[in-house]
């Protein structure tokens, strides 16, 4: 059994924000791995991704959350408690922005959630690379008294991400691990094939059809030469389904083929998806379409 030294630190770190502030790319970059989708689109994040950080210093476990916004309908319902079950009992929140824009009325909304949170709060501010100067003093005066430290950082280029580390692990506490050291993530490999497959949607369709669908793996056989998975695609309308299969199959080929690259990558292993469209009107206000969907 496997021992480790007093000083090996090990925690959960919950990253929060709006949509589309980059909390996905963030993980991603700290990793080293493509754990949790990303698009230029708000709310590409439906559910809490977990991502494992292993060194032999320490073992660090993000909680990469969706986007908060008001809920309009069930779905969004479910997204929300993710979002406030996620820094319930970490030991550090980041509260992530966009350092153009900050602040907004929903970053103010995200800081007035997490005034009494138990743990730790870092504020990250992040796209530093879109501006050429930063008032930096005039954002931090947003900021409510319990957020400790302030890092500014560009996720999609790794500026700051160095400073960003050392200040994580600072709040991190001792402790021996809570997953094998060889793990990255808790999420079963059906997990992320959905999420690739919605990934695919996000980067090939346009506002409608990508919020309209949702992706359920009905299987997932792991063969000597390859991963074969069934993908059912749920769309809300008929009128979507034209679109989303595209002319003689076109789009469904585009998304099978994003999908397959994207998973093969990501397992290091070949991969054969096959796809599925189904109507399913109004999933997203139907609770046992949500929980056949994962959100509980």
């Amino acid at each position: 059994m496997r021992t480790y030294p007093p000083d090996f630190r090990s925690g959960f770190v919950a990253i929060i924000g709006r949509p589309n502030t980059g909390k996905s790319t963030l993980m991603n970059r700290i990793l080293g791995e493509k754990l949790s989708i990303t698009s230029a689109k708000p709310q590409t994040t439906r559910y809490a991704v977990k991502g494992i950080w292993n060194t032999d210093k320490h073992q660090i476990v993000f909680i990469d959350t969706p986007g908060y916004l008001k809920p309009r309908y069930e779905m969004q319902e479910r997204m929300s408690r993710i979002i406030s079950d996620s820094f319930r009992d970490v030991d550090l929140v980041i509260f992530m922005t966009q350092v153009q824009s900050f602040p907004t009325d929903y970053d103010l909304e995200v800081l007035g959630l997490l005034k009494n949170v138990k743990g730790a709060v870092v504020a990250v501010f992040n796209k530093i690379d879109l501006l050429e100067t930063i008032d930096k003093e005039a954002l931090l005066v947003h900021l409510p008294k319990n957020v400790e430290r302030s890092v500014f950082v560009s996720a999609l280029t790794g500026a700051g991400i160095t400073e960003l580390v050392e200040c994580i692990r600072h709040f991190i506490p001792y402790h021996e691990p809570f997953y094998d050291d060889e793990q990255l993530s808790d999420l079963p490999l059906r997990f992320f094939a959905k999420e690739l497959i919605r990934e695919a949607i996000f980067h090939l369709f346009e506002e409608e059809i990508p919020y309209a669908t949702a992706v359920l793996i009905e299987r997932f056989q792991e063969l000597p030469t390859k991963v074969v998975v069934d993908a059912v695609i749920w769309i809300e309308r008929n009128s979507q389904k034209p679109i989303l299969i595209g002319k003689g199959g076109a789009n469904l080929k585009k998304i099978r083929e994003y999908a397959e690259l994207q998973l093969t990558e990501f397992l290091q292993f070949p991969s054969e998806i096959h796809l599925f469209v189904k109507i399913n009107e109004n999933w997203r206000k139907k609770p046992h379409a949500l929980k056949e969907l994962g959100f509980e």
